[in-house]
């Protein structure tokens, strides 16, 4: 069990993206605030929660509004450019709910809940036929490039289960209520059973081939 930020978790709200535990993601910060909030972050627990925009964010004023459900992220790697601006690299560490917020200027900063996962264990058959079912459809969609993904699944092939469903399900192009039923998914195993199921739907439709004689 991962222990829960000792402060409230700096948000960082973002359109269309829903970031998975052990998966990583790469951000250019340029907006004022949420560079506040990204030094704010790296003088604490070096900790932030990756949330989706909500449906009407760019109506909204001040804070835009977000899932309720999202991924609190570690930085790995934080680069500061010459204007002002950051590159980073965060990797999901854990599924949280955001509830009361303590800060709502210049960004919000949430008091997160620890979302715990169920147990599984690498070896067990099932686990690995869907491991295997996974990796199948990596394959076959690798080829469809930014049709497919957002950006390449980062993982190796001897990866943890949790890992490489972490990676393709924060890389794939799905839409982002499927992804959000699926980071509500309390068990790994079933919601990569369920994120192959997403998989299958993409990619060119398969056709049978038409009989002698039809035109």
């Amino acid at each position: 069990m991962l222990a829960a930020p000792k402060r409230p978790v700096p948000v960082f709200p973002l359109p269309g993206v829903v970031l998975f535990p052990r998966a990583e993601l790469s951000l250019r910060v340029s907006e004022l605030r949420y560079r506040t909030l990204v030094r704010d972050a790296l003088s604490s627990e070096r900790l932030i929660a990756i949330a989706t925009l909500a449906p009407g964010w760019e109506e909204a004023e001040g804070v835009p509004p977000f899932h309720p459900l999202g991924c609190v992220a570690r930085f790995e790697e934080v680069a500061w450019l010459p204007n002002d601006h950051y590159d980073l690299r965060v990797r999901g560490t854990m599924r949280a709910s955001f509830g009361r917020a303590v800060r709502e200027y210049p960004y919000r900063a949430s008091i997160v809940e620890v979302l715990d996962e169920a147990p599984y264990t690498e070896d067990d058959p099932f686990t690995q036929m869907v491991r295997e079912d996974l990796l199948a459809e990596r394959t076959r969609l690798a080829p469809l490039g930014l049709e497919a993904w957002l950006m390449p699944p980062a993982f190796e092939t001897t990866d943890p289960l949790a890992t490489i469903c972490g990676a393709i399900g924060t890389a794939v192009r799905l839409a982002t209520e499927d992804k959000l039923e699926l980071l509500a998914e309390d068990d790994v195993v079933m919601r990569a059973r369920r994120l192959c199921e997403n998989l299958r739907r993409l990619g060119p439709v398969k056709t049978k081939p038409e009989g002698p004689g039809r035109n």
